[in-house]
């Protein structure tokens, strides 16, 4: 099973034509006015697909803080899974990063559990030669290991300001290769869907009012592979400053519904 890597990590740059990573909050893309902040989501199983899971819930916890020159993220998913013979299982996957507000630098780590065990752990970091432009990957975990970074990847606060900015310009697809640290397979090739893209409405969160919104939908697919099946796919309403709600993670054999419970604005730390 793959874990999301980070709600915040969507970014596709606008195909080969241009890359936006962490615009200012007046440019097409992220609105970094308002992107920090603290959210809290309540987990319900939607679906399953005949698989070995016949019960799931759980939470997830999101965290985006300014650091200055650089967006420093935290994100702890849990999950308690019931299968076909009875047995429950707690699954968890906790993931933070450290990237550049520039695009080009980038720092992950990544602990995947099953009950007590350790399942995936990968700690590193990776740098573009320059926006668009080709980069490299360096493991210290699981072992030590560097691996190119095609041109045009993007990390995941930049991806997440590309989409968003793709969205308002009337972008209907977008797809390009994302590096998000998550396992040890270097880069991944990823695509979006951008369903629409709606003015500020009320929203129960006055965080979320004043802002507009679009509904996406990401896949993401390995490139050592010539499946053409994603290995993870997910859905969800993006507002301007980056916060998700409505998600639906497909993980293959079910699929979860994500509800945003707690939403708090954290303060500019610079």
């Amino acid at each position: 099973m793959r874990f999301p890597a980070a709600l915040a990590a969507a970014a596709l740059a606008l195909c080969t034509s241009s890359i936006v990573s962490a615009a200012p909050a007046q440019s097409p893309g992220l609105n970094t006015a308002s992107a920090a902040h603290r959210a809290i989501y309540t987990l319900t199983l939607s679906s399953s697909r005949g698989g070995d899971v016949v019960a799931a819930t759980g939470t997830m916890g999101y965290e985006v803080i300014d650091a200055c020159d650089g967006w420093a993220v935290r994100q702890r998913l849990s999950m308690d899974l019931t299968n076909t013979d009875g047995q429950d299982v707690k699954m968890v996957s906790d993931y933070a990063t450290w990237e550049a507000k520039d695009g080009l630098k980038f720092r992950f780590h990544m602990k995947q559990t099953t009950d007590t065990a350790v399942t995936s752990q990968t700690d590193g970091d990776a740098k573009l030669e320059r926006a668009g432009g080709p980069g490299e990957a360096h493991y210290t975990v699981p072992e030590d290991a560097t691996k190119p970074l095609p041109p045009g990847t993007l990390f995941p606060m930049a991806h997440t300001s590309a989409i968003l900015a793709g969205a308002q310009s009337g972008k209907k697809f977008l797809a390009l290769p994302l590096f998000d640290g998550t396992d040890d397979s270097g880069a991944e090739d990823s695509s979006v869907v951008v369903l629409d893209w709606k003015k500020p409405e009320a929203n129960a969160f006055p965080l979320l009012s004043n802002l507009p919104s679009t509904r996406v939908r990401l896949a993401f697919f390995d490139r050592n592979s010539k499946s053409e099946v994603p290995t993870y796919q997910v859905g969800m309403r993006y507002w301007e400053n980056g916060v998700a709600d409505n998600l639906q993670m497909d993980f293959g054999d079910f699929v979860m519904n994500a509800k945003l419970t707690e939403l708090t604005p954290l303060p500019h730390k610079c």
